[in-house]
């Protein structure tokens, strides 16, 4: 049997060809000779996703639009004015903007590559932009690198650069929001046009990544100033502990203590989602400059040495920040823990005390009762005995029998009788609780 027939047969998952999709989704695009790239990244919740495919929709509205390749989060469109990819994330969406340049066109200080669409469509984009970047690509015919160089002077702006993808191209930057955008400058020299669109695809995914990577340094600094505190509360606690006297005094630092892991857990669960992210996005960065291939220029820091010196320290504030709140988290929950058990140690003393007391009321309650048994035979006897005499007066006619002897010898006799009675009872109760 063909293979293709064997095939046909199998029960396929219904995620195959969609996980197959996703491996080769978002493809660098192709790009050849002088190119404007305008990025463009907004920070989005689960609810505007809706909103941002209605705008979507309306972008072609005044244009010939080609939809190139579209997906459930990735859409390309080509139009006679401009290109525009648009890219979905979990956290983020991105519109990058790719415009043809004439050879040698010299471009104003606010020229973008998204000039033709109406402004009204960018101000509908639902979020918050978080990045604009521009990637401007020029042959190194038309700019020559030593002259982007000769232009950089002492006290002009830190510039880093470097020659990447095994020195096909070069690659300047200085990081900096000029304009509403930071900047890339790409001379090519002899990449071809897929290493061109990868080059400027992993530019820009260095500087989203790298936005987006220190979101998490304002809650870094905001939660180091809490734990100052909560460390501070900690070690009062603590001597407290040490000072208490009274179980009053244990309850009351216990009471504190739970108050203070309650604050802990809630930071640590509005935070761990950042920190996480942050260092995903750091580790994205650090892969993205790796697959640059970077070679030093004289005179310039590397792109990596950029990150090493500015986005790294932020990076390391954020995991020592998350790595004191575990701790202080495991300190509080233990020293909790201790107190917990000097508070159970102490109601089990209590309630030892409770119970030796509850044994000696027993006792004594058992000491009553067996006199009250005691004076009951008394009762029952005497009873028994006037009953007795009242029995002999009635027969004293026909027996002539002295009622007096006959009171005296029944009072013994009914006292045994009613002792015996009761202890029996006694013992029948005992055995029905020990059974019971």
């Amino acid at each position: 049997m063909h293979p293709r027939l064997i095939l046909a047969e199998l029960e396929e998952h219904p995620l195959r060809h969609r996980l197959n999709n996703e491996f080769h989704a978002r493809p660098a695009t192709a790009l050849a000779g002088a190119v404007l790239i305008s990025h463009l990244v907004f920070k989005h919740s689960a609810t505007t996703v809706a909103a941002e495919r209605e705008n979507l929709s309306k972008l072609c509205q005044g244009h010939v639009c080609n939809a190139i390749d579209s997906s459930e989060s990735h859409l390309m469109i080509e139009t006679g004015a401009f290109r525009m990819r648009w890219e979905l994330h979990t956290e983020f969406s991105t519109y990058t903007f790719f415009r043809d340049l004439n050879s040698d066109e010299t471009l104003p200080a606010d020229a973008t590559a998204f000039d033709a669409v109406h402004p009204e469509w960018l101000s509908g984009i639902p979020g918050k932009l978080i990045v604009a970047t521009q990637v401007e690509v020029r042959p190194a015919s038309e700019l020559s690198p030593d002259a982007v160089l000769a232009g950089l002077t002492p006290s002009g702006r830190t510039l880093g650069g470097a020659r990447v993808a095994d020195d096909a191209a070069w690659v300047f930057t200085d990081f900096k929001i000029d304009n509403g955008f930071s900047r890339f400058l790409v001379i090519n020299e002899n990449m071809t046009q897929r290493q061109t669109g990868r080059t400027v695809q992993r530019l820009v995914e260095i500087e989203t990544y790298r936005m987006m990577a220190l979101l998490g340094l304002p809650i870094a600094k905001e939660v180091g100033a809490w734990l100052y505190g909560g460390e501070k509360r900690l070690a009062e606690l603590m001597e407290r502990i040490g000072q208490a006297k009274t179980p009053e005094d244990e309850r009351d630092v216990l009471a504190s203590l739970s108050a203070l892991a309650a604050e802990v857990e809630n930071s640590v669960a509005r935070t761990t989602f950042r920190f996480g992210a942050s260092r995903a996005y750091h580790g994205l960065v650090s892969q993205r400059i790796e697959e640059l291939r970077e070679t030093r220029i004289p005179g310039l820091p590397t792109l990596d040495e950029f990150m090493q010196r500015r986005l790294l320290p932020a990076m390391k504030t954020c995991e020592a920040i998350s790595r004191r709140q575990e701790e202080l988290s495991g300190r509080v929950a233990r020293n909790s823990q201790l107190l917990r058990t000097r508070v159970d140690i102490e109601l089990e003393r209590q309630n030892q005390e409770l119970l030796t007391q509850m044994n000696r009321r027993a006792k004594l309650q058992l000491r009553l009762q067996e006199t009250v048994e005691g004076l009951s035979v008394v009762v029952l006897t005497y009873y028994g005995s006037q009953l007795m005499q009242y029995l002999a007066k009635g027969t004293k006619e026909v027996h002539h029998l002295n009622t007096d002897v006959i009171t005296a010898v029944s009072i013994p006799l009914i006292a045994g009788l009613v002792a015996w009675g009761t202890r029996r009872m006694r013992r029948k109760l005992a055995a029905e609780e020990a059974a019971g």
